[in-house]
């Protein structure tokens, strides 16, 4: 008896790679048209030509349409229908597209309101891919302060919430015990049938991975930094709160068929092993807003401004979109909508950005905060072998490179090729830090940053120097005159430190000694009779500085810059009239020079 042949299926659906490419271009224009809210079967019903019906069958990527059909959907979203993007049905596809299941219970009410949202097509569909595509079971969003993790993580969780049973926010702003967010974790996803729970985290993550394991569940963990450690390495654990590493470690560990979304200003420790590019625990280090993006934020607080201004503005902050909207609101409410007029005044770091910033720079080490203040003294990006140089006392290799690791982990340092620089706003807060609390130590004549770190690096590019000047040298001395009011008291508070050192710490490695010399010479200060024997006068730029009578024996004149260098003076000698001066020095030279202005004349080389 012949054997009935199965019937053969007509038409076509989307492969892996057409689905994916549909739905990036619809997020796209969804994002564009509707910031971010989804389509219905009815608009893209319209858009598309297509039946709501024959749109469903598309979508399912199980029932068959015809190729024409798939042509008319691809050309509306302006794509073309490759032959990858299609495939017969009877075709032995490696596993359903699109994971049909049920969704049971979904609680956001803890997120924020997303109703306007911008840019971030690229981050989205690569976490989609992430999540949906290569099923990761941890995955980080990381960033500084106030650039868009959290909104982010609530537009992502409602586009593919559909695709899980359970889904999940839970805040740790207020740092709860991690036993009473595996708590609510636990009872959410057994539908309240978990009650006695163990005592033990253990035990407790163990219950979790049961249900994670065997419904399909999206965990949001928002602000995990709140967690975290101040005041030490990145992403190290508050006292109590160890037992997220081990949750961490376990979910990303252990096999299962859910996700864990962590949004944190640090990358927890737990995670750094686990994770990599074709591994199932990943982080995505989030940049700030395009340009064009940033600008919407301008336009719908209704802001005026060219275009080209607007960019200005979204570069000066790094494109961190919180910095942006607390900008908008200055420029409304006190500039009446104008950027030209803001753009007038200097100010970039204000009011909440200030707080922002502040509370990022209060998580650092010691180590960290030197390096984040050399960064912004630098100004341009500058090697880690350089970096390193600048410090007074030498920082053993594995130090530097860790407290290096734990910055780029906060999102606070920026690295080009091997280089490494501030985000504009952050140097633009870390040089008014510099400023305000070397002023304090002068004052108070306690100094520490003033001895560890150079104003002005005197052996730098002009262009470099010539901005430290301007943003460092000279707002400093113009708060210290306006504390110590005249010239003169401030001549007399420096001298006070100069004098200080020398008793107490004579050839003690610092620069004090060349941060007090570029502050009476930037304040046009006769140093004659001035005293810097036995002190270190590092970083002093003395290229343009008449130095008569002023006592150097025996100091070290490291790093310094001079308008011209010679060997050791053996004989000097006046013209009858006065007018000239004769130097011989040991390299065989002799220079003559003029006594009014100290202007060379003549240099004679020796005969070899």
């Amino acid at each position: 008896m012949d054997l009935l042949k199965p019937k053969r299926s007509r038409g076509v659906i989307l492969t892996r790679e057409g689905w994916q490419k549909f739905q990036q271009a619809k997020l796209a224009l969804e994002i564009l048209e509707k910031a971010g809210n989804k389509f219905t079967l009815e608009e893209l019903s319209d858009r598309t030509g297509l039946t709501t019906v024959t749109l469903g069958r598309v979508v399912s990527c199980k029932e068959a349409v015809d190729k024409r059909t798939l042509v008319s959907l691809f050309m509306s979203f302006n794509l073309e229908l490759q032959k990858s993007d299609y495939a017969n049905p009877n075709q032995n596809l490696e596993e359903p597209l699109e994971a049909q299941v049920t969704p049971k219970r979904q609680d956001l009410k803890e997120a924020i309101c997303v109703s306007v949202f911008y840019g971030r097509i690229e981050e989205i569909a690569k976490l989609e891919q992430w999540i949906l595509e290569d099923r990761c079971r941890v995955v980080a969003l990381l960033g500084m302060g106030g650039i868009g993790k959290t909104s982010l993580a609530v537009k992502l969780a409602t586009q593919i919430q559909d695709r899980f049973e359970y889904v999940r926010w839970i805040s740790l702003r207020d740092a709860p015990p991690v036993e009473t967010v595996l708590a609510q974790a636990i009872q959410f996803v057994s539908d309240e049938q978990e009650i006695d729970l163990p005592e033990s985290i253990g035990e407790r993550i163990s219950r979790l991975l049961f249900y994670l394991r065997s419904s399909r569940c999206l965990l949001i963990l928002d602000n995990a930094e709140s967690i975290l450690c101040s005041g030490s390495r990145a992403g190290q654990y508050q006292e109590g709160y160890e037992g997220y590493g081990e949750l961490l470690k376990r979910v990303g560990e252990t096999p299962h068929n859910s996700c864990l979304l962590l949004t944190s200003r640090e990358k927890p420790k737990d995670l750094v092993p686990l994770e990599g590019k074709g591994l199932l625990v990943r982080s995505l280090p989030l940049n700030g807003l395009k340009a064009t993006d940033g600008e919407k934020i301008f336009k719908i607080k209704g802001v005026s401004g060219a275009s080209e201004e607007l960019e200005v503005l979204v570069d000066r902050y790094a494109g961190n979109a919180l910095a942006l909207k607390i900008v908008a609101t200055t420029i409304q409410d006190v500039f009446d909508g104008n950027v030209s007029e803001f753009l007038k005044h200097s100010t970039v770091v204000f009011g909440d950005i200030h707080e922002l910033l502040e509370q990022q720079f209060e998580r650092l080490i010691d180590l960290e905060q030197a390096i984040v203040y050399w960064l912004a003294i630098n100004r341009e990006p500058v090697a880690l072998s350089e970096l390193r140089s600048d410090f007074v006392t030498l920082v053993s290799p594995a130090k530097f490179i860790e407290a290096v690791e734990s910055l780029s982990r906060r999102s606070l340092i920026e690295k080009t090729e091997a280089l490494f620089t501030l985000q504009p706003v952050v140097m633009e807060y870390v040089t008014e830090r510099l400023v305000a609390q070397v002023c304090l130590e002068i004052c108070s004549e306690k100094i520490t940053l003033f001895n560890s770190h150079a104003l002005i690096k005197a052996q730098g590019k002009d262009y470099v120097k010539d901005t430290q000047i301007r943003l460092i040298l000279k707002p400093l001395s113009d708060r210290l005159l306006s504390i110590l009011r005249t010239k003169k008291s401030l001549e007399k508070q420096l001298n006070k430190i100069r004098v200080t050192l020398q008793e107490r710490s004579p050839l003690e490695p610092g620069y004090a000694a060349g941060n007090i010399l570029n502050l009476l010479c930037h304040l046009e200060t006769d140093l004659s009779g001035y005293d810097f024997s036995h002190l270190c006068v590092w970083q002093a730029d003395l290229r343009r500085v008449k130095l008569h009578d002023v006592n150097f024996q025996s100091a070290d004149l490291a790093k310094s810059s001079f308008a011209e260098t010679f060997g050791g003076v053996l004989s000097v000698a006046f013209s009858p009239d006065g007018k000239l001066l004769a130097m011989g020095d040991s390299n065989g030279e002799i220079r003559l020079y003029q006594v009014a202005d100290g202007k060379p004349v003549l240099t004679c080389q020796a005969h070899k």
